[in-house]
């Protein structure tokens, strides 16, 4: 007879952290304490800014387990974690892990899950030095906080740009909302391109070297990663701060997998780029003069950089045709919380407000 796998169960919460622990246990730069106290102890440098974020996944709502294997889960974790230190022109250094787990959940998920998050560590030099175990009754939930660090004088804020100033993208935009259209089964997974963009879905790139040249370069005016969608995320870089923008729809830097999987399955791939997200792009702005500077520094790391539009005094963002016609972008993003968690429209916001809730997958602040 087949042998029953092991549970998390059969081993209990500290025979897991044990295997854990056997697992992330080593030292590092700046580990003085890490796994096996009450904190992580870490020595942080004089002269830089120690940068964190946290982002939480829960089951059947930001994935499902028949759409990701585990080893790639834990790697997408810590993946978009590190896009946001990446946004802010820093070096992710540590993590924390924390999951809730279902007590039948199959201890091979768990290694699995837990190699892809060593695996994705490792790209990045990143020492996972503790978090937390708790039982969850019905759902999985991975919940990460990472820690970076940046120098004072070059850390790259989402309130820094100027009317005139270009609008730039890194990569390409919309392939991941693609290629979970294609998961889900909206798509057929037969159309060209398939393949690739499911997995610039279930595992992103998060740009660090790229935002570490944009960081160095001192050329960039402000700087977010594209997780709610080019249309919500330039919302948070000109909108909230009482600018506006325009987008020139000709120079979109759509990939040729999009372009043909949107062919095939007579699609517009518009949507996907501007309101898909998920894409862990790097989005930013910079004086017109420095573009080209700008842009030869990012390539030099193996990424393209693209001026996609320009700052405008006006608020508003605005979409502009080829042919010089202009309709209105709307600025939308993800939101929890709502009677069913949706896309909503987004009103601009008066420079120093607050809004009565946070948008997407939004830190705090």
């Amino acid at each position: 007879m087949p042998q029953t796998p092991l549970t998390v169960a059969d081993i209990g919460e500290f025979g897991l952290i044990d295997r854990l622990r056997r697992r992330f246990e080593q030292g590092g730069e700046g580990v003085l304490r890490g796994i096996g106290d009450d904190t992580a102890a870490l020595q942080v440098r004089p002269g830089y800014l120690l940068l964190a974020t946290t982002d939480a996944l829960v089951e059947g709502v930001h994935f499902q387990r028949a759409t990701i294997p585990a080893r790639l889960l834990g790697r997408r974790a810590l993946a978009v974690n590190v896009s946001d230190i990446a946004a802010m022109g820093g070096i992710p250094r540590w993590a924390l892990v924390a999951l809730g787990l279902p007590a039948e959940t199959p201890l091979s998920f768990i290694d699995d899950l837990v190699e892809g998050l060593a695996e994705q560590a490792d790209l990045h030099r990143i020492r996972i030095v503790g978090g937390n175990l708790t039982r969850s009754p019905e759902r999985l939930v991975l919940d990460l906080t990472l820690l970076g660090e940046v120098e004072m004088d070059r850390a790259i804020y989402r309130t820094g740009a100027r009317p005139g100033d270009r609008i730039l993208v890194t990569g390409t935009i919309g392939d991941s909302a693609a290629g979970l259209a294609i998961l889900l089964g909206q798509v057929p997974r037969t159309v060209p391109g398939a393949e690739e963009l499911i997995a610039r879905h279930q595992l992103p790139s998060p740009r660090v070297e790229a935002g570490r040249a944009i960081a160095l370069s001192g050329l960039a005016t402000a700087m977010i990663d594209v997780s709610d969608g080019l249309a919500g995320d330039l919302g948070h870089l000109v909108v909230d701060n009482g600018l506006g923008g325009v987008v020139d729809l000709a120079h979109m830097p759509l990939s040729p997998a999009l372009q043909a999987a949107a062919a095939a399955s007579g699609r517009d791939p518009l949507p996907w780029a501007l309101y898909g997200g998920e894409d862990y792009e790097l989005l930013l702005t910079a004086p017109t003069h420095r573009v080209d500077e700008l842009t030869r520094a990012v390539e030099a790391t193996g990424v393209s950089l693209t001026a996609i539009g320009e700052v405008t005094a006006e608020p508003g963002l605005w979409l502009r045709h080829p042919d010089g016609q202009r309709v209105p972008l709307t600025p939308a993003a993800w939101q929890h919380f709502r009677s069913t968690d949706q896309t909503v429209v987004r009103a601009p916001t008066p420079p120093g407000s607050a809004r009565e809730e946070r948008q997407g997958e939004e830190g705090w602040p």
